[in-house]
C-alpha cells in the first residue's frame, strides 16, 4: 500500500465505461478500480465537485447482465495515470451488489 492509499479493502482493475449522475444529470466516466468500499473514476467530461458531494452511478460488471445501483460520496480528486478522477466512497450499496463486486474482486 502507497502513502496515498487509502482503501484498506481489496481491490481489483475495473476498465469499464459508466454512468456518474451528477443531480438529474449524467456524465459519462471510466472506471478504474472498484473495492466494496469504494470505486476510482477517470473524469472524462463534466464538472469539478468537492469532497462530499453526493454521486449516483449506474454500472454492469464485466461478464454480468445486472446493471448496479449505488449511491457514494466524493471522497478526493485526483491525478492517476496521466487523469484526472475522483474516488467515490459507497454509501448506499444494496447486499446483492456487495456480493456481487465482492465475487468480481475474488476473480483476480
Amino acid at each position: 500500500m502507497t502513502q496515498h492509499e487509502k482503501r484498506l479493502d481489496h481491490r481489483r482493475e475495473l476498465g469499464i465505461f459508466l454512468n456518474k449522475y451528477i443531480g438529474d444529470e449524467p456524465y459519462m466516466v471510466r472506471a478504474a478500480d472498484i473495492s466494496t468500499s469504494g470505486i476510482y473514476l477517470h473524469k472524462l467530461i463534466e464538472p469539478d465537485l468537492p469532497d462530499g458531494s453526493i454521486v449516483s452511478l449506474e454500472f454492469q460488471l464485466p461478464g454480468s447482465e445486472e446493471v448496479i445501483w449505488a449511491r457514494g460520496a466524493v471522497m478526493r480528486e485526483t491525478r492517476r495515470w496521466g487523469a484526472d478522477g475522483v474516488g467515490v466512497w459507497f454509501t448506499i450499496l444494496p447486499q446483492a451488489y456487495r456480493h456481487m463486486i465482492e465475487d468480481y474482486i475474488a476473480l483476480n
